[in-house]
């Protein structure tokens, strides 16, 4: 019988303990695939537990797919294709949530005043809630660097970023994401945008850029104009497909592993076991890993990162500051694999970093004292309530007779499948019409066959006043050609 000593808990919490344990035995083979686990009951009386502690560890293993479960016959092993390389496995617990601030009154009237008159609900708004900016800590920030750090400001700033801003995106990383980065990995540039082409330029010209199909769009572009060849690269339930890989000869492969952008999907540890094999067969193959909402996990702890087990120095992180601070903060980064970093720093040392010093040390004050793990805490907190209010607005609406919710527990977005006689773009256009806006999932696929009458629902900029409206002109469009 599976059961674990809960005195070497130590400072974990119990059912990150567990789900620890299960998951090293799943990657040393003690747990075999195929093999049945006990039943969330049997365990939890077997170690002396409560049912809602093993039922948190089993659902985290589900989501990063060491574990499956069928209906009425339990949980099981995953069959795992992992590369015959070191797998690194030791995590860190991330720290504790800290206490909430209010929300800026000023900024609420702001917002208000910008609201389009013609949408009074806009569902397919991804930016982040502009209420949330911290601007009474990050103008007493300001005003200490430029009091503190005023030869420093005047200085060029180096190719990669100031290095107190690389170091303590380095350490954010090794605390929230448990990836062990030196600093001197770490790139810092005016958005992700800016990051492709710096990207395109390190890796070459020639090589085949796949993307992911249906996928963010502005990625394609981008690779586009850097005139390059773009493939596009269909995904099923698990994310990109590998065999489609090797068929249109792609060298790198840009993917959202943690949470896929429109589609919500979580790649499972199989997978991604299966690409970083299939990268390290070709000294050209690499992965961009887009980390760009992984903040956001609303159940279970953060997902663990494809860079955090590549142990052949074939995947370039990148994550962005856009999601958890505002759109118009232009500072992304991107870890570099340790001898593209070697590369970078000798053929591309002579660019300049084009955040500006003030804004990177500023930033990197905000990170090392605390307040933006204070910051995200926060948000996350927030996101989930107006996700939570949302998911049970649906519930109680019409709407719900017609309609299923799909992978809500990551990001600040959901899938809405509806049940309806019209066109997606026929849906969009009526709804759009009667005030409410709101995109399909279809909009987003290139090559691929799209998948019909599903929805995407942003939440993070939602009033939640208007909800029950919105909802049910959704509802009223829909069933209007039944």
């Amino acid at each position: 019988m599976l059961s674990y000593n809960i005195e070497n808990v130590g400072s974990d919490t119990l059912y990150h303990f567990l789900y620890k344990s299960i998951k090293n035995d799943v990657l040393n083979g003690k747990l075999e695939a195929e093999e049945k686990l006990p039943s969330k009951r049997s365990l939890a009386k077997q170690m002396g537990i409560s049912l809602i502690t093993v039922e948190t560890a089993y659902n985290q293993l589900l989501a990063e797919g060491y574990i499956y479960t069928e209906p009425r016959k339990g949980y099981f092993v995953s069959k795992l294709k992992i590369a015959q390389t070191e797998i690194k496995h030791d995590f860190k617990e991330s720290r504790e949530a800290r206490n909430t601030q209010k929300f800026d009154s000023l900024v609420q009237k702001s917002r208000s005043a910008k609201q389009s008159k013609k949408h009074f609900v806009d569902f397919s708004n991804n930016l982040g809630n502009p209420e949330m900016f911290p601007f009474s800590t990050w103008a007493k920030i300001t005003r200490q660097v430029l009091c503190e750090n005023q030869m420093e400001l005047l200085e060029r700033a180096p190719y990669g970023g100031v290095y107190p801003l690389r170091k303590a995106i380095a350490d954010m990383l090794n605390g929230f994401r448990n990836m062990n980065v030196d600093p001197e990995q770490i790139i810092v540039g005016a958005g992700t945008d800016y990051l492709y082409g710096l990207i395109v330029q390190i890796l070459g010209f020639n090589k085949k850029y796949g993307v992911e199909d249906p996928g963010y769009s502005k990625i394609s572009k981008i690779y586009r104009k850097m005139n390059v060849t773009c493939n596009f690269i269909p995904l099923d339930d698990s994310g990109v497909i590998i065999d489609q890989l090797e068929e249109t000869c792609t060298d790198v492969i840009h993917i959202s592993p943690s949470h896929h952008y429109p589609t919500g999907i979580v790649m499972p540890v199989s997978r991604r076991y299966e690409l970083l094999s299939w990268a390290a067969k070709s000294s050209n193959r690499y992965i961009v890993e887009d980390d760009y909402d992984s903040e956001f996990r609303m159940t279970g702890r953060p997902i663990s990162t494809l860079q955090n087990i590549d142990v052949s120095d074939k995947v370039i992180y990148i994550n962005t500051f856009s999601k958890t601070l505002t759109s118009s903060a232009r500072i992304s980064y991107m870890v570099l694999p340790k001898s593209l970093a070697q590369k970078y720093k000798e053929e591309f040392s002579f660019y300049t970093c084009t955040v500006s010093t003030l804004e990177q040390l500023v930033l990197a004050k905000y990170i090392s004292d605390g307040s933006f793990e204070k910051h995200i805490n926060r948000m996350r907190n927030a996101y989930r309530g107006r996700r939570d209010t949302l998911l049970q607005a649906i519930r109680k609406s019409k709407l719900t007779a017609i309609s299923t919710i799909a992978e809500e527990d990551a990001g600040l977005h959901f899938i809405l499948k509806i049940n309806t006689a019209l066109s997606d773009e026929e849906f969009c256009k009526q709804a759009n019409e009667k005030g409410v806006r709101i995109g399909a999932l279809s909009d987003y696929y290139t090559e691929a066959t799209p998948s019909e009458h599903q929805f995407i629902i942003n939440y993070s900029d939602l009033p939640e006043n208007k909800i029950a409206k919105a909802l049910n002109i959704l509802y009223e469009v829909a069933i209007e050609k039944s």
